[in-house]
């Protein structure tokens, strides 16, 4: 994590993050008012990531790399601490809201053969998302979404070096 020096809040802003996973929560523990055993799979992350920025998460098998970015994400609901992105709090957000979110953030899985379908070029990649999201909502005069969706895909794999 790095100082805010340039006096712009951060795109992504990550206090205190945590993330325990709890054994034994029964019924029995919660009438003896025993706490569960709990995991604490990420406890305790601040980060800051800010606009043109790019953070990989690096560590050893089982160090919570997917679970931080998961969390963040709210694709797992945190236990503590707090997420803004673009100033909002993400624990705030409502389905909706929830769901434009994540359109504008996403997350690369550290193993491929289970995010990419290899059945699949990697325009098709592109454009399913786009497919996904309904974009382009509209599309030029005379061509189809079908259309203008590949030739954002196109656009898109250009502008990061891909032909």
């Amino acid at each position: 994590m790095s100082d805010d020096t340039s006096g712009t809040e951060p795109l992504v802003r990550v206090r205190n993050l945590e993330k325990y996973y709890y054994e034994n929560d029964t019924v029995i523990d919660s009438l003896l008012r025993r706490d569960p055993e709990s995991v604490q799979a990420v406890d305790g992350v601040d980060l800051d990531v800010r606009r043109g920025e790019t953070l990989g998460l690096v560590g050893e098998s089982g160090c919570g790399k997917s679970t931080t970015g998961e969390t963040v994400l709210r694709l797992r609901e945190p236990t503590g601490g707090r997420v803004t992105f673009d100033g909002a709090d993400l624990s705030e957000l409502s389905d909706a809201e929830l769901t434009a979110f994540r359109e504008r953030a996403q997350i690369v899985f550290q193993d491929p053969f289970s995010s990419l379908d290899p059945r699949m070029t990697v325009g098709e990649v592109v454009t399913e998302g786009l497919r996904i999201h309904d974009r382009p909502e509209e599309a030029p005069p005379g061509t189809s979404k079908r259309e203008a969706r590949r030739q954002r895909a196109e656009e898109l794999l250009e502008r990061v070096g891909l032909s």
